[in-house]
């Protein structure tokens, strides 16, 4: 009998992870919807600071696009703050100064580490945080900033977008980053993300916290830190950053440090789990729901094998062949038949174990699961 609870509880709740709370959170966002006062017209000075260690790949591209929105160029300053780059990234930065671009050199330390440095040396009003490797579209910057209209904003995101893959894995990593923003638009619907986009996210400069040195999710302290003084934090759909695809080796290690943070987030952030936290049913639906679905999985499997026959089978079968098929997807060549039935089990299950090495962060150095960026590679 304990057997069949434990599998029915277990089902439940990976049912509710997975589908339940993103469709409850869904119809939530359509029939109680919290609007944003937008204008077009409001203005403010905005810091856009790139903090980089060795993105000269992308450098030079990421600041002629923001030399190219379609805001004032006298209310923006640029700032590319380098971490200890040891490429040509300072070289490149250097080379736009005649065009209002400002480097600032800061010892290797982390992001974290990079903004804390240059935030008290930025004069705008608002700041413009994005990684090196998103491109923006020109209206980007306008279209963020008229959302600070509204008192009640404290950050807005971007929407952040992948380019078409050019394989399976990279087709349904982006599928996965689809339902994720599906996800977060409607947690700005209701009141406030659990986050930012991080490659694209504007805040109040007279909000910014200085980050935890070894924090591994930036763009989940500084926002979390903003929502809990009484902030929203918002999506703005109009406002698109575009990122290359990731294959599924670097998208793995990408999760493995964000859902670490959240176990560092859970640690140091007891204000989360309080009252103040007018997302606290959300944060832990979402984020500690994600974090428990492996071991939920583990126990649904272990209690359907359990069983006794035919029903074992029935239950642990389909249980048994997901990851069967996530498993073989490494030998099946790209463009196959079989590749296009198995990519989607092996990304799903990917994100997934994720949040079993996340745990790592309780035994070694956040700065070892840090990634840099890396060229897109394709097979």
């Amino acid at each position: 009998m304990t057997a069949y609870i434990i599998l029915a509880l277990a089902a439940a709740a990976a049912i509710y992870v997975l589908a339940g709370y993103p469709c409850l959170l869904a119809l939530r966002a359509r029939w109680f919807p919290r609007p944003v006062k937008r204008s077009e017209q409001y203005r403010a000075t905005v810091s856009v600071i790139i903090a980089v260690r060795n993105g000269a790949r992308w450098l030079a591209r990421k600041l002629d696009a923001v030399l190219a929105q379609d805001y004032p160029h006298g209310l923006m300053e640029i700032i590319v703050v380098s971490d200890g780059s040891t490429d040509t990234t300072e070289a490149i930065a250097a080379a736009y100064a005649d065009r209002g671009v400002r480097l600032v050199r800061v010892p290797p330390g982390g992001k974290p580490a990079a903004l804390n440095a240059v935030v008290p040396q930025a004069r705008g009003e608002l700041l413009l945080l994005t990684d090196v490797r998103q491109m923006l579209e020109a209206s980007c910057l306008a279209k963020l900033v008229a959302v600070m209209a509204d008192p009640e904003v404290g950050v807005v995101s971007g929407d952040l977008r992948i380019s078409a893959g050019a394989n399976e894995e990279e087709r349904s990593t982006g599928l996965y980053w689809r339902y994720e923003n599906w996800i977060r638009g409607n947690l700005a619907r209701v009141d406030s993300m659990l986050g930012a986009t991080g490659p694209i996210y504007l805040i109040r400069r007279s909000l910014y916290t200085p980050i935890p040195p070894d924090s591994l999710l930036d763009d989940v302290f500084l926002p979390l830190s903003v929502h809990l003084k009484g902030y929203r934090l918002v999506l703005e759909e109009g406002a698109i950053a575009v990122d290359e695809p990731s294959d599924l080796s670097i998208e793995f290690r990408r999760k493995v440090r964000t859902q670490a943070g959240i176990v560092q987030l859970v640690r140091t952030f007891p204000g989360l789990f309080s009252s103040r936290n007018r997302m606290r049913f959300d944060f832990v639906s979402l984020k500690l729901g994600r974090l428990l679905l492996p071991y939920i999985f583990a126990a649904l499997l272990a209690c359907s094998l359990a069983l006794p026959s035919p029903w074992r089978w029935w239950i642990a079968g389909p249980q048994v062949g997901f990851w069967a098929l996530a498993a073989l997807d490494p030998v099946f060549p790209p463009g196959s038949l079989a590749k296009k039935l198995t990519a989607v089990p092996r990304a799903v299950a990917t994100l997934i174990l994720a949040a079993v090495f996340a745990v790592k962060v309780l035994f070694v150095s956040p700065r070892k699961l840090w990634i840099e960026a890396r060229p897109r590679t394709t097979s």
